[in-house]
């Protein structure tokens, strides 16, 4: 087993641990760790990453605040991508996580999302978080920002995207072109009105009758 507190010592990284912070809006990410003192970069020296996850926090603004371990920051990355995913492609939104998983993500009335995310201790009911379209997003950003983050070295594991069926395709495919049918059959009905019109003989004025012009003969005496 290797010893990462005598290897920090030697390489003079003893108490050293690394913070990484991720922002956007009304959602903070942290992470508190260690560096890999067994990896070095070209020149011999150990690299400045964070490799060995001691803690992290979320903080959501006045929602809540939560901590926790390397297992249940992994939970939340493959409950969040997924349904994030689901939700730009204009698919149904379903319930990611499972109902059995540490964290899951489902969808609610009114644009809304319940993060709901259970506890291992014994009798403790889950922590419940509704969150509107905003609040997903910054999460979201947060996340995507800590795994495309260099310095950052956990390994999450990252589920790539599956391609969308042929069904899937062709609702989404209808849906978006369901979206144009009212605006589309407003501009036909002007365009047809404005031939019909055109087609119509224009009404023929009539010229305006003059007077004949009268002469008097005057007599002469």
């Amino acid at each position: 087993m290797t010893n990462f507190s005598s290897l920090a010592s030697a390489a003079g990284l003893s108490g050293t641990q690394y913070k990484l912070r991720y922002e956007q809006s009304s959602c903070r990410l942290e992470l508190t760790g260690l560096p890999d003192v067994t990896a070095a970069d070209a020149d011999g020296q150990p690299q400045q990453r964070l490799n060995i996850l001691t803690g992290w926090d979320l903080n959501l603004g006045q929602k809540a605040s939560l901590q926790g371990k390397r297992e249940h920051l992994q939970a939340l990355v493959t409950a969040i991508q997924p349904y994030v995913r689901l939700l730009v492609s204009a698919q149904p939104r379903q319930q990611c996580g499972g109902s059995e998983a540490v964290v899951s993500l489902e969808p609610q009335e009114g644009d809304r999302h319940l993060l709901r995310l259970r506890s291992s201790q014994p009798d403790t009911p889950p922590l419940e978080l509704l969150l509107d379209h905003a609040e997903l997003a910054d999460l979201s950003h947060c996340i995507d920002q800590m795994l495309m983050d260099q310095r950052c070295a956990l390994g999450l594991e990252v589920h790539r995207p599956l391609p969308l069926r042929r069904g899937q395709y062709r609702r989404s495919s209808v849906r978006r072109q369901g979206q144009w049918i009212a605006p589309a059959a407003a501009f036909a009905s002007v365009v047809i009105v404005g031939a019909l019109v055109s087609l119509l003989p224009m009404p023929q004025r009539t010229p305006e009758s003059t007077p004949n012009a009268t002469t008097t003969e005057q007599s002469e005496p």
